[in-house]
């Protein structure tokens, strides 16, 4: 069970980007997790989305000449390194991460074109080979999310000044993309991570306020790509198969190839904000 436990700290932007501090929460809103809301598919990739938000905000931060000027007087701190090497890391995760749900589509589409052809059952093996091996592939991703997440909690940034006030922001944000980012991967792999709000000290203040819509919103419990594995097994293990069995596996596919398109397409503008933001703090730094 996550911990209850908030420290009420507000959003540390520089007093000149208030601005951006409502588009930062807004987004932060719908990123958030709750321990009470289960997951699905198109909330992870909801999520995802309010993720594209945060870096916008982060990239606008960035931009910003106040805030280049601070961070640029700080580059020989060893936490600037650090969060330079977060989000390398945090950038290859991401993209091993779509290669991940990239395979997913291209087995569920073999899988589908099988059972539309209607062959004989033991052509549902790949699938579950597949499937077996892009779940060792998590597990290791996990570790390396976990590994990340740890090192951010050891980062003690209490000096009082702008840079620091911004590193930590971005180090946020960074944490806020971990937790996303290893609820998808838990997911494919017909698990769930646990939320770890307790971490998140810019949710904090947030999730004292009047909660909204979107971080109320309850969803289903069911996991689409476990569904889609037992069917398959049911497939293989019944023999003859109905062919009710078949349409029925073939909707669920169908269903589940349309959410990991979403999926896919949201994880490439993730991936691109990721690489926009890492090469907006190197210019900072050569700058």
């Amino acid at each position: 069970m996550a911990s209850s436990h908030y420290h009420a700290r507000s959003v540390s932007f520089p007093s000149r980007s208030h601005l951006l501090i409502p588009q930062f929460n807004e987004h932060l809103c719908r990123v958030t997790f709750s321990e009470s809301t289960s997951y699905s598919l198109p909330s992870i990739s909801d999520r995802l989305s309010g993720l594209e938000g945060l870096y916008d905000c982060v990239d606008d931060l960035l931009l910003l000449p106040h805030t280049q000027q601070s961070m640029a007087q700080q580059w020989h701190e060893k936490w600037v390194d650090e969060a330079l090497d977060s989000y390398l890391k945090l950038l290859d995760a991401c993209a091993v991460t779509k290669d991940i749900i990239s395979k997913s589509k291209e087995d569920v589409i073999e899988l589908l074109s099988i059972l539309r052809r209607k062959r004989d059952a033991s052509s549902f093996g790949g699938y579950l080979t597949s499937r077996k091996k892009a779940k060792k592939i998590i597990q290791k991703l996990l570790k390396d999310l976990k590994s990340i997440r740890n090192k951010n909690m050891a980062i003690n940034l209490d000096k009082d000044h702008g840079a620091v006030a911004i590193f930590s922001t971005l180090k946020e944000v960074e944490s806020v993309t971990l937790a996303v980012l290893e609820s998808l991967l838990s997911y494919a792999a017909g698990t769930k991570v646990q939320s770890r709000r307790s971490g998140w000290s810019l949710v904090s203040k947030l999730m004292h306020q009047k909660s909204t819509v979107a971080c109320q919103a309850k969803e289903t419990d069911i996991n689409e790509f476990e569904t889609v594995d037992a069917a398959v097994h049911s497939l293989i293990s019944h023999k003859p198969r109905k062919s009710d069995d078949n349409k029925i596996v073939q909707n669920q596919l169908e269903k589940l190839e349309l959410s990991i398109q979403d999926l896919e397409e949201v994880l490439g503008r993730l991936l691109r904000h990721l690489i926009k933001t890492r090469v907006s703090l190197l210019h900072i730094l050569n700058h």
